[in-house]
C-alpha cells in the first residue's frame, strides 16, 4: 500500500565545519514523519525549486524536467519504494501515450525534480513501518 507524504523541512548545514542536508517527509494523513539525508546540492535544489528562483542555464534537475516535456512524458508520481541497508530507493512514475513508465531514482533526485509542480510523493507502507 502506498501513503501520500509531504515535504514538510528541508534542512541545509553548509558550513566550513559541517556539511549536512535532510529532507522530512510527513504522512498528509496521519502523523508519521521520517527524515531522509541527502545531499547539500540536492538540498539547494530542492529548496530553489520550491522557491520558483529561476536559473540562467539549466541545472540537472531542471534539464530533466525540460527533457520529461519534449518527450511528451507527464510525471504522474515519486515512489519511495523500500529501504535496503539504510538506503532508501525511490522511482519517478512517468505517463507517456498512456502506458506508466517506472524510473529508478534517489529520493532527492525524484523529489528535486517533482519540486515546485503538483507531483504527489508515496512512501511504501513498509518503508513507513521500517522508519516510524
Amino acid at each position: 500500500m502506498l501513503v501520500k507524504m509531504s515535504l514538510a523541512r528541508i534542512v541545509i548545514v553548509d558550513s566550513e565545519d559541517e556539511k549536512m542536508s535532510m529532507i522530512v517527509l510527513r504522512e498528509v494523513e496521519g502523523d508519521r514523519a521520517f527524515p531522509i539525508l541527502i545531499g547539500v546540492n540536492e538540498a539547494y535544489a530542492i529548496d530553489r525549486r520550491l522557491k520558483g528562483i529561476a536559473v540562467q542555464r539549466p541545472l540537472t534537475h531542471d534539464l530533466v524536467e525540460r527533457m520529461l516535456e519534449q518527450l511528451d512524458c507527464h510525471l504522474e508520481r515519486i515512489v519511495i519504494s523500500e529501504l535496503r541497508d539504510s538506503t532508501f530507493y525511490a522511482k519517478l512514475v512517468l505517463r507517456r501515450n498512456g502506458d506508466l513508465l517506472e524510473v529508478d531514482s534517489r529520493p532527492s533526485d525524484a523529489i528535486a525534480i517533482g519540486a515546485g509542480t503538483p507531483t504527489p510523493i508515496f512512501v511504501d507502507d513498509s518503508v513507513l513501518k521500517d522508519v516510524c
